[in-house]
């Protein structure tokens, strides 16, 4: 049994915390380590993190020096972790208790360096909302369309492709992270149409947050991925469409959404 290190990182994170830690411990797979990475919260994370600790010698503390960000404090989890696979949960989300085992054992018999699931959203309360299923395959080309991944659903292989880390300067960090990893190690990644995690969400974001995360995105396939302008164009207007339809054509979308993964 390989062990996975599963990357945790900790800001302000108290109220779910506990949840997210415990999906870890009823994972069926059990030759994990989970590195909990500190981004030095002002609430009590740390005491609940450390209580942990304390119980389950699998479980880590690493606490930063200063508030970095997500993807400093997961690239610093990367950093000191043992395990032949590298797994991300932030610390509001949730793991099904067969996901590790289901998706370590895909991994392992197909010789899969990089791989992602189906999840599902909750709400803040824990309420499913929806789920959605995930293509078997993607190439570099089809995730600049739009991310469909993920980051609680990822895994990938040291002993194949080696420690990947994070982009930074970029607030798509995990996005920025996928494609890196396909586009510099020439892969696919590969998918299990199988819901083995939760995704929580929170009241809708708003429209400032939503022309923010537009503007990142555009800055990821210029500046990150260095396309030219009329290939930037073109995967932008992908990601924009895709938005404009989820938010004024729900129903559409969830179609839409069902027909790809289909293909």
């Amino acid at each position: 049994m390989k062990k996975v290190s599963i990357i945790m990182p900790l800001y302000n994170s108290a109220r779910f915390l506990a949840a997210s830690i415990d999906s870890v411990l009823k994972q069926k797979y059990t030759n994990w380590e989970l590195i909990l990475i500190d981004d030095c919260s002002g609430d009590d994370s740390v005491v609940i993190a450390q209580t942990y600790c304390d119980k389950d010698s699998r479980i880590k503390l690493v606490r930063l020096n200063k508030n970095s960000g997500a993807a400093v404090a997961r690239n610093r989890g990367i950093e000191v972790a043992e395990g032949r696979f590298i797994a991300f949960l932030d610390s509001d989300d949730l793991w099904l208790p067969e996901k590790l085992d289901i998706q370590i054992q895909f991994m392992l018999e197909n010789k899969i360096a990089f791989s992602y699931t189906a999840y599902k959203k909750i709400d803040e309360y824990g309420v499913d909302l929806f789920e959605l299923g995930v293509p078997t395959s993607l190439s570099y080309q089809a995730l600049l369309k739009a991310c469909v991944i993920g980051c609680l659903t990822v895994i990938y292989d040291i002993s194949q492709i080696g420690k990947v880390y994070m982009p930074l300067g970029t607030k798509r960090e995990d996005y920025a992270l996928w494609l890196k990893i396909l586009r510099e190690k020439d892969i696919q990644a590969q998918g299990v149409n199988k819901v083995l995690a939760s995704y929580r969400v929170y009241p809708h974001q708003s429209s400032s947050k939503k022309l923010t995360m537009a503007k990142e995105n555009w800055r990821l396939l210029r500046q990150h991925e260095g396309l030219k302008i009329f290939s930037a164009c073109y995967f932008f207007s992908n990601y924009a469409c895709r938005g404009l339809v989820r938010d004024k054509f729900p129903s559409l979308a969830k179609l839409l959404h069902i027909l790809e993964v289909a293909e």
